[in-house]
């Protein structure tokens, strides 16, 4: 629950931030996506460290400068990994500071005492195989040929949605994402979870039965430290190797806690690399991308409803109405459609200036009242036992300014670009992003977030270990069909409006002409099915590709949602509008 701790702290909300905190400073880093976002909601205590501009510091290098003359800088070693403690010690060291110190309690959680809410204690559930499309005990298999192959002793798992991937479970602990508080060890022979025993039912138990054994949640930092201990037991005789028994080690995955490495041995003790789980996770299955499919025509009838009903309520009734009503009356259309779990985040549902804010957050009875003269922009999912949707769309209830028009006509052909991209395997998500920033380049214009990000199963709409951006990461894995992510090019001027339109891809195997190579060449289906904002679109800045790959997709839209709308003449009316062909 690091998050709640930054929350606390700073008062700073965001899914992405580090806070640091000395003597004499306290600063907060977050990147472009929150840089407004922070501005408005730290106060005067704090530094804000935008992450990624020239000339301002990295955390880590602002970290370090505070550690000159010999200081000590403490961490909570739960929620920074082995390896970024190892680059920040560095950096420490270079500087002249001490040494780096993992903490086994966070003072945050001194500070705020009794007072801090206590760990959910929500019950988990079993995801049928229909859903899931393979039985838990064929990936434990899958994963131990991997432990095999890198003759590991067994992985120590601590992401939270690759312990539900794994088992087939699913959970209620974190908002918007249906995981639970657990780790899980799985070894050639064994198999573990740690979760706390008042969340499995009887459901639970039988669907593990005898394949899995569960132990306390508390357990397993005793447990990884002796079975570290065991290992170099069997392993060596005074610290050297036993003659003809293979060196083992224990695997974590380099998202795992710096605690974990230490519990182990440290570094020298212990393999780190990206998780198997994570990666086989990332590559969905025949039935996990049907229920994508599925999934995303149920939601985006849902959006075409709640536009259309958006419309009538600002445009022709003059009502007002403000960013959150509207977000609960989205939440109420998307309810009562099948397979209906929750949402997948909180609705970014944006008037005007606050469609700049690209992570916006509207707060009950402190937000805009939307105007229907100006953008409105709205980024919303949901969960569903089939799938997770994450659909962003940009409109305008009124009459849009040349340059709303035109920024959005750039966007939208970034997120064509993308869609209907055609590349060998084994490119990466890098090598992809300038195809959806190149229009607005061309013209000088660019945004601060990613492209594309993975997407879950009915698990986390944001997913690893692929996507399309810049950051680092995208290099260390190459797009593969099954793949899902999101296409979400954007523009925002602060102050004044923001754009962004978002569909999701899947990632799939095309027939080309040629096969240079002799590799397999890849493209992408998309399943997000809620149309384009006819009004915000400048057709002088389209080329006749772009227009038919628009009119196909429209077309498409309305072939798969109008069923939705019998007898809703409102809806029905706004979706023939909306898709008519340019």
């Amino acid at each position: 629950m690091a998050y709640l701790i930054v929350e606390h702290i700073c008062g700073f909300s965001g899914s992405a931030g580090t806070a640091v905190i000395t003597l004499e400073k306290a600063a907060l880093a977050t990147d472009g996506r929150y840089f407004n976002q922070a501005s408005k909601q730290l106060d005067s205590n704090w530094q804000l460290l935008k992450q990624g501009l020239e000339d301002v510091p990295t955390w880590q290098d602002w970290t370090a400068e505070q550690s000159e003359g010999g200081k000590l800088v403490g961490v909570d070693s739960t929620v920074i990994t082995a390896s970024d403690a190892r680059k920040l010690a560095e950096k420490i060291k270079k500087k002249g500071g001490g040494r780096l110190v993992g903490i086994e309690c966070n003072l945050v959680d001194d500070v705020w005492g009794k007072s801090r809410p206590p760990r959910p204690n929500e019950q988990v559930k079993v995801l049928d195989e229909n859903f899931c499309g393979k039985k838990f005990q064929e990936k434990i298999e899958d994963l131990r040929k991997e432990l095999e192959k890198k003759k590991s002793a067994g992985l120590i798992i601590s992401m939270l949605d690759e312990i539900a991937w794994l088992y087939n479970l699913r959970g209620n602990d974190i908002p918007y994402n249906p995981v639970f508080f657990s780790y899980a060890i799985v070894t050639l022979t064994t198999a573990t979870l740690y979760v706390d025993s008042s969340k499995i039912s009887s459901d639970v138990s039988s669907h593990l039965g005898n394949s899995v054994q569960v132990r306390p949640y508390e357990a397993i930092f005793d447990d990884v430290k002796a079975m570290g201990q065991s290992l170099q037991q069997q392993t060596t005789i005074n610290e050297e190797p036993k003659p003809g028994v293979p060196k083992r080690k224990f695997m974590i995955s380099t998202k795992a806690s710096w605690a974990l490495s230490l519990t182990l041995g440290g570094e020298e003790a212990v393999d780190e690399m990206r998780s198997p789980v994570g990666d086989a996770k990332a590559i969905k299955n025949k039935t996990e991308l049907e229920g994508m499919r599925l999934c995303h025509i149920r939601d985006g009838a849902a959006l075409s409803e709640y536009f259309a009903w958006l419309e009538e309520v600002l445009a022709m009734k003059d009502s007002k109405l403000d960013e959150v009503e509207a977000a609960d009356r989205l939440e109420q259309i998307r309810s009562k459609h099948k397979h209906f779990v929750g949402l997948s985040f909180d609705t970014i549902s944006s008037t005007g200036a606050n469609a700049a804010v690209i992570h916006y957050k509207p707060e009950r009875g402190n937000c805009a009242t939307i105007d229907p003269k100006a953008i409105y922009l709205c980024d919303s999912g949901a969960q569903y036992l089939d799938g997770t949707t994450d659909t962003t769309r940009t409109l305008h209830f009124g009459e849009p300014t040349e340059l709303e028009r035109k920024a959005y006509t750039l966007v939208l052909k970034g997120v064509i670009a993308l869609d209907k991209v055609v590349f060998p395997k084994g490119t990466n998500g890098l090598a992809l992003d300038t195809l959806a920033r190149q229009f607005l380049w061309e013209e000088g214009l660019d945004y601060r977030h990613g492209t594309g990000h993975g997407v879950g199963s009915y698990l986390n709409v944001h997913e690893g270990p692929i996507g399309v951006g810049t950051r680092v990461q995208y290099t260390e894995v190459a797009l593969s069909a099954g793949n899902v992510i999101s296409d979400e090019p954007g523009y925002y001027e602060d102050g004044n409006f923001g754009i962004r339109i978002e569909n999701i891809i899947m990632a799939h195997e095309v027939k080309t002409a040629h096969s240079f190579g002799e590799k397999p060449w890849l493209g992408f289906e998309h399943v997000t099915m809620v149309p384009m904002c006819r009004k915000l679109i400048n057709e002088a800045y389209l080329t006749p590709r772009e227009v038919a790959w628009l009119n196909s997709y429209h077309e498409e839209v309305l072939a798969k949602t109008s069923e939705y709308f019998e007898g809703d003449e409102r809806t029905m009316r706004w979706l023939q509008r909306e898709t008519q062909m340019l």
